[in-house]
């Protein structure tokens, strides 16, 4: 199944830092931050938020470091793949912000 990359915010560390960090870690990337996207989403386990923000390529190109597989979907393909349960609430927030091809 499909995921936004990110991860677990560490102790101590700043929520938009641990995104960051797990960008370049997962996909080898340097990112600058952009708009919050939709809301926060509970996750079944009850003790944990996933939090979902826009972000801008600033270094290097992704490359599939901690996952199998990684691809750029255009407006059009965000349903083409399976996404988990938590982030499918996301696609349609990602969708109403992407311009249409």
């Amino acid at each position: 199944m499909w995921e936004f990359p990110g991860g677990k915010v560490e102790p101590g560390e700043a929520e938009l830092d641990a995104l960051v960090r797990e960008c370049e870690e997962e996909l080898g990337v340097g990112i600058e931050v952009l708009d919050r996207l939709g809301e926060d989403i509970l996750l079944q386990s009850g003790t944990a938020v996933l939090k979902v923000w826009m972000a801008r390529l600033v270094r290097g190109e992704p490359v599939a470091i901690e996952h199998s597989e990684l691809r750029w979907l255009s407006v059009d393909e965000l349903d083409d793949v399976p996404w988990l349960p938590a982030d499918a609430p996301l696609v349609e927030a990602l969708r109403a912000v992407l311009p249409v091809r």
